[in-house]
């Protein structure tokens, strides 16, 4: 009788098999589970309305969307760390600069430091290219000419501040009122009608301004300086402007001309006053009765009817002395111009 060897019992084949490590046996349970989710999310995919599904697909979406945004803070915040390392710190007010010049240059508004100089007037300068622009003062170089008029200039900025004239830009508006400025210095002198700043003060009677130049203008009249003169009387003037109202004189030239009749005139300010006689405008009232005066001098020739005051006196019956002026029917005139005295 043939004999046949026992087949191993499945405790002998369990036995026999080499021992799998822990990993793979984590990895077969894991495979397995998940064979299971899946299975049992099919099951209950079959279950669930087409009105949930949008719904998964959101929170899928917006869960990649929260990482994706996650990375590019992350992203943002080592490159910002990455360019902070590269800036350059000012020992003394903290200032950051992306170059080592341009702190240089910083540090020298602090300590004073002026290494240029002008080899003409000797005036110091903290950076070489500032000397280079100021020694076009002193050569007459102007290497920036406007393409309109052919107008030239020194300086770069100052043929862009210049273009606006003929472009008509206005880049600088006003925060208080709707008026528009093409140079940011003009838009900082007007801002001072606001807020009533008047940093500029004189001397020697304290009075403020608004502008340096209404200060400089101002002290001529302490000094008596009047550096602009006339060419054809060697009359002096204490400002440009009026000297140029005075030539008008000279030339007969009367540029500013009434639109209702035709009338001219040398000075705007009296095309100003003339148009009030057409239009009837009387800004200037008297406090004491209420009478309207085209012109403030009017005004203050008319108050001194209420205060009596009679600055200029004459022998002569019925004058009094003011200006060269008509006043409430008198002829008065100034007094070295009356026959009597």
């Amino acid at each position: 009788m043939k004999t046949f060897p026992a087949s191993p019992t499945s405790v002998e084949i369990s036995c026999s098999e080499p021992e799998p490590n822990r990993e793979q046996l984590v990895s077969r349970d894991g495979c397995d589970a998940e064979d299971r989710n899946q299975e049992e999310s099919n099951d209950e995919d079959t279950e669930i309305s087409s009105d949930e599904e949008p719904k998964q697909n959101n929170r899928c979406q917006k869960t990649r969307g929260y990482d994706n945004n996650s990375d590019k803070l992350k992203q943002k915040e080592q490159k910002k760390t990455h360019k902070d390392k590269n800036l350059y710190s000012c020992t003394m007010c903290d200032e950051l600069f992306s170059q080592k010049t341009h702190l240089i240059y910083h540090m020298r508004t602090h300590t004073g430091e002026k290494p240029f100089s002008c080899k003409f007037c000797g005036k110091c300068f903290s950076r070489e290219s500032i000397v280079n622009n100021h020694l076009r003062i002193h050569t007459g170089e102007k290497p920036f000419s406007c393409l309109t008029c052919g107008k030239s200039f020194t300086l770069k900025h100052k043929l862009t501040d210049h273009m606006r004239i003929h472009t008509g830009e206005k880049p600088f508006p006003c925060n208080a009122c709707d008026k528009s400025f093409n140079l940011k210095s003009n838009l900082k002198q007007h801002l001072r009608i606001h807020t009533g700043e008047k940093p500029f003060s004189c001397v020697t009677c304290g009075k403020s301004f608004s502008r340096k130049l209404s200060l400089t203008e101002h002290m001529m009249i302490h000094t008596g300086e009047k550096p602009f003169s006339c060419v054809n009387c060697g009359k002096g003037f204490s400002h440009k402007q009026v000297l140029t109202q005075h030539m008008m004189i000279h030339t007969g030239e009367k540029p500013f001309s009434c639109v209702k009749c035709g009338k001219s005139f040398s000075q705007k300010q009296v095309l100003t006053q003339h148009m009030m006689t057409h239009t009837g405008e009387k800004p200037f009232s008297c406090v004491k009765c209420g009478k309207g005066f085209s012109r403030k001098l009017s005004l203050t020739q008319h108050m001194m009817i209420h205060t009596g005051e009679k600055p200029f006196s004459c022998y002569f019956p019925y004058m009094f002395y003011v200006e060269n002026e008509r006043l409430e029917g008198f002829h008065v005139y100034k007094a070295e111009n009356c026959c009597i005295c």
